[in-house]
């Protein structure tokens, strides 16, 4: 990590979301962890809930927050398998105004490689900036999630980063 100690720390408000048609906030292992994260690394988390795996109630959720501006960036946990239950980035795509972060799936893949090896095929974690707000999709596994912050989330979110981080480009976000 390439944090310029000589810049200031810039905390972002940050929802956390768990995708599961089984979890609770008493078992939300990742949900917990996230959050931990979040709130550890300086930013504020402005939300969390549980939402089941629906895209419909995923969309309605995600755009809610989007549209709430004390909400910079959403994370979610879970969804993002293969089966027919795992719709996050569907939800993703029902999103109006959404845009592809392409990066942030190929990248979280690669990490993921290093820990569960081939099995990270089957993860299709992914990232979107709607309306000025960004949205990552991790897996609802423990250490998914903690692959995607610690290895991706964490730098990117700092505004101390070099060379570049994604808080510095919010205020250009919603540019036409």
């Amino acid at each position: 990590m390439a944090i310029d100690e000589s810049r200031t720390f810039k905390p972002i408000n940050i929802a956390v979301l768990t995708v599961s048609d089984t979890r609770t906030s008493e078992n939300d292992t990742s949900g917990d962890i996230l959050a931990a994260r979040v709130t550890d690394a300086g930013h504020t988390l402005a939300a969390r809930t549980i939402v089941k795996d629906d895209a419909e109630a995923l969309t309605a959720q995600f755009n809610a927050w989007i549209d709430d501006p004390q909400v910079d960036a959403i994370v979610s946990t879970g969804g993002t398998g293969l089966t027919g239950r795992d719709v996050t980035p569907e939800a993703f795509s029902m999103i109006e105004g959404a845009r592809d972060i392409p990066g942030f799936g190929e990248l979280f893949r690669w990490l993921s490689y290093k820990t569960i090896g081939t099995s990270t095929v089957q993860s299709r974690a992914c990232a979107i900036v709607a309306r000025g707000t960004y949205l990552f999709a991790l897996p609802g596994s423990n250490g998914a999630v903690k692959d995607g912050w610690d290895g991706i989330l964490a730098e990117q979110l700092d505004s101390r980063n070099r060379p570049c981080n994604f808080v510095e480009l919010m205020p250009r976000l919603s540019e036409r």
